[in-house]
């Protein structure tokens, strides 16, 4: 599988000392109504480090990836034998039931990298759970914390600063505030448009994991590409950072500010608009993006906090993301 070889080559992943032999993904575990406790469990890799993607367990990367305090995240898509995801349009793959998504976390530690935990989405014939496991100390199996966890970590980010913070694990009711819509669980990250780069759907496509190529008429600018225009890299940041609550479905809703790449209406982008309730998420601005003025923007005051109540967004981020932060003030400066 080309696509398969080329991520892991990319990611630098490696079949372990410690692979076992081939045994298919578990799709009874998958489909079961349990709470599997540890992520061997599924079989989704054949090494017990979790680098090595079993047979139909494929990697892939987002054009934009959501920012988590400078994670590393190697996201991997299950589809059970015999079966396809529907792709149409610029959307949300969808994905049949049994399928599973994965997203390991990690970050580059003493020049090795370590993962600290794995999620997955799955689903069932219910609809769709979501799971946290967090990795232990020896890198050898990941355990279920449906309570969450926090992690200390210290690394170095894209800029060369060194930071230490408290890593947090998601509890399994935090991981539907940004993964429900119309109050169910769905996958938010593979969206045609956000899967464009390197050729991966015609490869999804060939591996049979999807029934057509579909026909995207707006793809995410790949994150750290300047080539794309300026308005394209900083409503696919919103798109992917922020409309998953953002949206007209979403739980923040009731905020009339929809930050959905397809939307159109400069008001429910934001743009001259008043909150929906003043208070503190506001400070002292009047309007969620006010044009050619970034510093008097409610939208740069709270992606810039880490104040509870403030900071947007509200779960997922224990730092500020300066190079989004950044992308986001040359667009708001840029508007008349």
């Amino acid at each position: 599988m080309r696509l398969l070889l080329t991520v892991c080559a990319v990611l630098g992943l490696a079949f372990s000392a410690g692979a076992r032999a081939p045994e298919p993904v578990a799709d009874a575990v998958i489909l079961s109504d349990s709470l599997p406790r540890l992520l061997s469990d599924y079989r989704f890799f054949r090494d017990d480090a979790g680098w090595q993607p079993n047979d139909r367990v494929v990697p892939y990367q987002l054009n934009m990836p959501l920012f988590s305090d400078y994670a590393e995240k190697y996201r991997f898509i299950y589809l059970p034998p015999g079966e396809q995801a529907k792709a149409e349009g610029d959307g949300l793959l969808d994905l049949p039931v049994g399928s599973a998504l994965i997203k390991s976390f990690g970050y580059e530690i003493e020049g090795k990298p370590r993962l600290l935990e794995t999620r997955v989405l799955l689903h069932r014939a219910d609809g769709w759970l979501a799971l946290p496991y967090v990795w232990n100390e020896a890198q050898t199996e990941a355990r279920l914390k449906v309570a969450g966890a926090r992690i200390p970590v210290s690394f170095t980010d894209p800029s060369g600063q060194q930071r230490s913070i408290s890593y947090g694990v998601p509890n399994k009711n935090q991981c539907k505030e940004c993964h429900a819509l119309s109050g169910a669980v769905t996958p938010i990250g593979p969206k045609a448009r956000n899967l464009t780069r390197d050729g991966q759907l015609e490869e999804f496509a060939r591996l049979g994991l999807i029934d057509a190529v579909p026909a995207v008429d707006y793809a995410v600018p790949v994150w750290g590409e300047s080539s794309a225009p300026l308005n394209a890299r900083a409503r696919g940041y919103l798109d992917v950072n922020c409309a998953h609550c953002h949206n007209i479905n979403g739980s923040a809703s009731n905020s009339g500010l929809f930050l959905t790449y397809e939307e159109t209406t400069p008001v429910r982008l934001g743009i001259k608009k008043r909150p929906v309730a003043a208070g503190r998420g506001s400070g002292t601005h009047d309007f969620d993006i006010a044009p050619g003025d970034p510093d008097d923007s409610i939208m740069i005051y709270r992606l810039n906090s880490l104040e509870p109540g403030i900071s947007m967004p509200e779960v997922g981020r224990t730092t500020v993301h300066a190079e989004g932060v950044a992308l986001l003030r040359e667009w708001i400066a840029g508007m008349e």
